[in-house]
């Protein structure tokens, strides 16, 4: 990771802005998971995930997915475990872990996550997962 000022919470780089988000996400704080997007920031889950679409602004992106999460799942944590970084791109291999609450089965699925970010912050995500795994652990 790279640092400005030497102050990870304040870096503008784009590897930590895409860090704290997972680390915000991973405690549930939404707060702190919305200062890291841009007000217009652009958030695609891909087809075929429970929650495919595309959601807009920071209270949108919070409400519509990790709102969404929170409720069906159990501890749904992305674990974030390599980055790719090309300028304002970065790419995060990581993994998902849950417990669906329907039906208590749980996951452990690959994904691999594109962010851009500018100015510090997160202006586009785009997801990339296995769906057929996240879906058969909704299902009876």
């Amino acid at each position: 990771m790279t640092y400005d000022n030497g102050d990870f919470a304040t870096s503008t780089a784009p590897a930590d802005v895409v860090r704290r988000q997972y680390l915000a996400s991973a405690a549930g704080d939404l707060e702190a998971l919305r200062a890291t997007l841009a007000p217009d920031a652009e958030w695609k889950e891909m087809a075929g995930f429970p929650l495919a679409g595309t959601y807009r602004t920071p209270a949108g992106i919070t409400a519509n997915v990790m709102g969404r999460l929170a409720e069906e799942w159990h501890d749904w944590t992305a674990h974030d475990d390599t980055y790719v970084v090309d300028g304002e791109n970065v790419v995060v291999l990581a993994r998902y872990t849950a417990a669906n609450k329907a039906t208590g089965k749980p996951i452990d699925v690959r994904v691999a996550h594109h962010f851009v970010v500018r100015g510090g912050l997160i202006v586009r995500f785009e997801q990339f997962v296995d769906t057929a795994l996240v879906r058969d652990a909704m299902t009876g």
